[in-house]
């Protein structure tokens, strides 16, 4: 059956896929009525869908049945003693070279599991197998119809897959994309959106509530900075425009300037981490 989310000019998008089979969700059921039901209300389109009262009602129900879910994770995983953080960005941002390289960093100071999510294929997890204490895959367009995000229900059927108890801290890479992930809470503590230079500076203008939901903004690539037409102040400026409370840690996961204050940042979440080495 279809899933829909809300966007920020009103409209609602429908996905086709079959949910998971979850003991949390058995029969689907949102506030005593089937989805199914909600569903036929509103008939079988596609595509982007003119808000009306009653869609909207059937948006605020799955909405509502994600957080839910998202509470059960968030629930799990301090009972199991991990904190997690959500990274999320646009594809070739440079998030999963900078895990990696995280992962290597933080051995020695940090039990940290990954859940990797990508709409296809096992290329990130393949590069992070071996640096992590665990890692689980989830593959949207396996049984999730090619999300292009994670949401909670996803989240939690990674979450069965990996040793909790045997973890500090969790990191949840998102699918990349500048919209869909930062709507969906997944049960994290915390979320972090790295950014690349050769974006442009005017993301935080066009995707704000990416920007606007980051506890954290990760800058990567600094090192190509010299080489491109690109207005760092702008960007910090806008950045500040729409997250005025974010922290900034400016990167370049390639040659390593910076790191260090990432690294720091993570093991900031986790209150039994020990301090770096000198």
């Amino acid at each position: 059956m279809g899933r829909f989310h809300h966007h920020a000019d009103g409209t609602v998008h429908r996905h086709d896929h079959d949910h998971l089979e979850d003991d949390h969700l058995e029969g689907h059921h949102l506030e005593g009525h089937h989805i199914e039901e909600h569903a036929r209300d509103v008939g079988d389109h596609t595509g982007y869908l003119e808000t009306g009262s009653t869609r909207v009602e059937v948006l605020e129900a799955l909405l509502s049945e994600n957080d839910r879910i998202a509470a059960a994770n968030r629930r799990d995983l301090a009972e199991a003693g991990v904190r997690t953080v959500n990274v999320m960005s646009s594809p070739g941002a440079g998030k999963t070279t900078l895990l990696r390289s995280t992962l290597i960093a933080l051995e020695d100071r940090l039990r940290i599991g990954v859940l990797e999510g990508d709409i296809a294929t096992s290329i990130d997890a393949d590069l992070l197998e071996g640096h992590a204490a665990a890692v689980a895959l989830v593959n949207t367009s396996a049984g999730f119809g090619g999300e292009c995000h994670l949401d909670a229900v996803m989240v939690r059927s990674g979450l069965t897959r990996l040793p909790l108890r045997a973890l500090d801290l969790l990191v949840i890479e998102n699918v990349g994309n500048l919209v869909c992930p930062a709507e969906f809470d997944v049960g994290e503590d915390a979320r972090a959106m790295i950014f690349s230079v050769t974006e442009g500076e005017e993301k935080p203008l066009k995707y704000p509530v990416m920007f606007r939901v980051a506890d954290v903004v990760v800058v990567n690539k600094v090192d190509l900075l010299p080489y491109l037409d690109f207005d760092l102040d702008r960007f910090l400026a806008n950045l500040r425009d729409v997250n005025p409370d974010a922290t900034v840690i400016q990167v370049s996961a390639k040659t390593g300037e910076g790191v260090a204050v990432w690294f720091d940042w993570l093991c900031g979440l986790v209150p039994s981490a020990p301090a770096a080495r000198t």
